[in-house]
Formats: C-alpha cells, structure tokens, sequence
C-alpha cells in the first residue's frame, strides 16, 4: 500500500529536476526585498506554475526565513481542482515527497481534526491535486524540516473550514498557509481592478464580498478570513500582480496576491 504522496505536477508546474528546483526558488526568493516585520501566522499565496506565480508566492515565502527555528508544523489549505466533494479532505499518507525530499504528515493533527463532521480522509482529492504541491518547495526552502498537515477543501462553508484552522491554530510553531489564485481568464486591466478589489476583501477580511469569480480558492481564504475577523489578526497585501507582468500575454490573464496575517 501506498504510504508517500509523490509529486503529480513537478516537470510541469515546476522543475522535476531537485538541484534546478533549488535554484529556481532560491532566485525568487532573493529578489524579494528584505522585511523588517516579524514572521506572519499565516500567508495567502498562489499556486500556479513557477514562471507565472513563483515570484509572487516568494514574497510571502521570504518573510518566513527568520522563523526557520520556530515553525515546526505547516497547516496548507487548498482548493479542489480535479474532484467535486462536499467538505474538507485530509490524508492518512505518512509523507508528501517534493524534489527535494519527503515531507513528513503530522498525523496527530489530522486524528485531531477527523472529529469535525465535515473532515474525512479522501486520497483522490489529494492524489492528482496541484494547489498544495506547489507550494512545498518554498515551505521546505524556508523552513527546512516541518510537519505537513495537507488539506484540501471542497464545497464547504467559511466557519466549516475556520473549525479546522481554530482546532489547530497553535501558537508561533504552527503556520497557516492558504493556497489560491485570484481572477482567470480576464483581460488585463479588467483582471487588475478586479484583483484590487478582491484584495482589499482580504485586507479588510470581508469574506462575505469573494466568490469563485474573485479567487479559485475562495473556501480557504473565507475559512481563514473568518477566523482572522474573530481573532482580530491584521492583513497585508504585499504583492499583486497577473500572468501578464509576469510570464505571460496580456488578453486573459490569471492573477496573483501575497497576503500576510500577523
């Protein structure tokens, strides 16, 4: 029986290769400039391939370098892309493996949360799924060794996924990372007032104001601005940018935010 998750997507959304995947995060994450800020709880980061989005998921990766001692537990939410399921899907895999190695699942997390009656284990949800694989590179550059808790979310309610981040919420050795893209497929400056709306939603945790059309992964994102709201976490936008300032044309685009929560 299979125990590891292996990568479905690297050669595609990012090198297969483990010393040019290296390479290749490293370099975004050295264009990014330098904060003075403390590390955040949690990012919203996208997760398309590395030429459109790599550089926008590094300057919400970067920030994390100075909690590589810290961070010990990563808890990454996604969007399903390839299978339609009511509620939010765990893994009973023993590892998620990159490139650039296997990545342990904390597996006492997930018995922890199994308890919520919207939480089942659901491999095909995971096996194919590319919103939380991309992703790992970055964590595993940033933070070196860490337990992974993998989620992928379905239909499901903002206060369904926020039970999940609240049961594990943890203190500074747990961050929250939500994974999703902004608007698809419109035209530039359509897809640049329309990200900027959406990204204010973020700032001002207005969950209420994003549906599918704003970010494809809007059932994380609701999940953790709720419970940012009852938390009163702070949020940030610290990058916002589309396919077309970055690798791509300028007729349809798809468009990218970091967000960071403190």
């Amino acid at each position: 029986m299979q125990t590891v998750r292996t990568p479905a997507v690297a050669g595609l959304f990012y090198p297969a290769d483990a010393a040019e995947l290296q390479a290749q995060v490293e370099h975004f994450l050295e264009c990014v400039e330098p904060s003075t800020e403390p590390p955040p709880k949690a990012i919203i980061a996208p997760h398309a391939g590395y030429v459109y989005s790599g550089p926008v998921a590094a300057s919400a990766y970067a920030r994390l370098r100075a909690a590589h001692d810290i961070i010990q537990r990563v808890v990454l939410l996604g969007p399903s892309h390839r299978l339609g399921f009511r509620g939010i899907a765990v893994s009973n895999m023993a590892a998620f493996a990159t490139p650039l190695g296997p990545i342990p699942v904390d597996q006492e997390a997930i018995e922890q949360i199994r308890y919520l009656p919207e939480v089942g284990c659901l491999e095909q949800a995971h096996a194919r799924e590319h919103s939380l694989e991309v992703h790992l590179p970055f964590l595993q550059a940033v933070l070196g060794a860490f337990k992974l808790v993998p989620v992928v979310v379905g239909d499901a309610h903002p206060f369904e996924v926020g039970a999940v981040l609240e049961a594990l919420w943890g203190g500074p050795e747990t961050l929250i990372v939500i994974s999703s893209d902004l608007s698809h497929y419109h035209d530039y400056q359509t897809a640049r007032w329309m990200d900027g709306e959406t990204s204010r939603a973020i700032e001002t945790l207005r969950f209420e104001d994003i549906d599918y059309e704003q970010a494809c992964g809007r059932n994380p994102v609701n999940g953790l601005l709720w419970v940012a709201r009852r938390k009163g976490l702070h949020c940030d936008t610290i990058d916002l940018r589309n396919s077309g300032d970055t690798a791509g044309p300028r007729d349809q685009v798809v468009g990218y935010g970091a967000y960071v929560f403190h």
